[in-house]
């Protein structure tokens, strides 16, 4: 059991206790903590006491295992290279791919069975492929604020064959209520945001250590006027209103120049100018060969959240039913189709937006 030291993962800690299972609990330590020590206090600390607590209880083995130059290697080094690209990157995305159901499964012997996480997601092995091998699906947890899927659309047949969710069938609200129920000593602790190995240090911080300030001109993209000015256009992704500082708005992050280090930006809530039917995607990946994602109906959402739109796939060329804005080169398009026996959707792949 991959365990954080969050209240969704020691939920899913006491609900395998429960059922019986011969569990040792991992905490994964990629903290890193030569190049961020600067800029705070080191958080795992504070969640490896809690991950002790928690496993302490309930008389659970812990192991903590260092990852930390798998994960610089596999996630940290990607995500300086796309914001410096002009890309929005996803870490979340490539650390399940890559650390989590990647490294960490190559690090345990197998005679692991199974390994569980605290991710709002369902897993199903119930169709069977050519052969009488079981084949896997990803399926939507039903609470669709909090369903996870998208992060985890990049996971293969292999990794999805040992994967276990406990809490995928339940929403937050039900979680915190086992929280209380089981009494742990982390039931009231807030939901985590931003970036695992950021801790509560902002995303902004860790691009200013990596690739400095660098000032720019904010731009108006109807009129070609300039409005103010930035500090690197890798502050900024498609769709940002947050953050710009800039009176007369609101105002939304539309493109992004990066040779000349200019961000445009649109007036008002989204210009008709700014929306998109049409976006290009590579590095396809299908996560159920039984399962087509071409020439097919389907939905997509453009970013983690409860939002998806109609949509069909030809080749690597994504068509909307409806336009939308705030498609972001870098992030991942992540694609559904319901399920005919009920349960979730299922995920049934991914690319990455171009």
């Amino acid at each position: 059991m991959l365990i954080s030291g969050g209240v969704d993962s020691s939920v899913a800690l006491r609900l395998l206790k429960d059922k019986g299972h011969d569990i040792t609990a991992f905490y994964l330590k990629i903290w890193l903590e030569d190049e961020l020590s600067y800029l705070g206090e080191c958080p795992w600390e504070e969640d490896l006491e809690y991950v002790r607590q928690v496993c302490d209880e309930i008389g659970v083995s812990l192991e903590v295992l260092p990852m930390q130059k798998a994960y610089w290697d596999r996630v940290v080094q990607y995500t300086v290279a796309e914001a410096k690209a002009g890309r929005t990157p996803n870490p979340d995305v490539m650390c399940n791919q890559q650390i989590k159901f990647g490294q960490f499964y190559e690090a345990i012997d197998d005679s692991f069975e199974k390994v569980a996480t605290g991710h709002y997601a369902q897993v199903s092995g119930k169709r069977l492929a050519v052969g009488g091998k079981p084949s896997y699906l990803l399926k939507m947890a039903p609470d669709p604020i909090k369903d996870q899927t998208y992060f985890l659309a990049k996971i293969s047949q292999e990794q999805l064959s040992r994967a276990m969710f406990p809490i995928g069938k339940f929403t937050k609200e039900e979680v915190r209520e086992l929280a209380e129920h089981y009494d742990l000593p982390n039931k009231n602790r807030k939901d985590s945001q931003g970036i695992c190995f950021l801790g509560k240090i902002p995303f902004r911080e860790f691009l200013k250590h990596h690739l400095e300030e660098v000032p720019g001109d904010f731009v108006d993209v109807e009129t070609g006027e300039k409005i103010g000015e930035h500090l690197g256009f890798w502050f900024y992704t498609i769709g940002q209103r947050k953050g710009l500082d800039l009176s007369g708005g609101p105002w939304f992050v539309v493109k992004k120049d990066v040779e000349k280090n200019i961000v445009y930006l649109a007036n008002g809530y989204q210009p008709e100018s700014v929306y998109k039917t049409e976006f290009e995607i590579g590095d396809l990946h299908q996560i159920n060969e039984q399962f087509p994602i071409s020439n097919v109906q389907l939905r997509v959402k453009i970013r983690h959240g409860a939002t998806m739109h109609a949509c069909e796939l030809e080749g690597n060329r994504v068509t909307l039913k409806n336009p939308v804005h705030g498609v972001a080169a870098g992030q991942f398009a992540v694609f559904y189709q319901p399920d005919s026996e009920g349960g979730g959707d299922i995920c049934v792949g991914s690319g990455m937006i171009v």
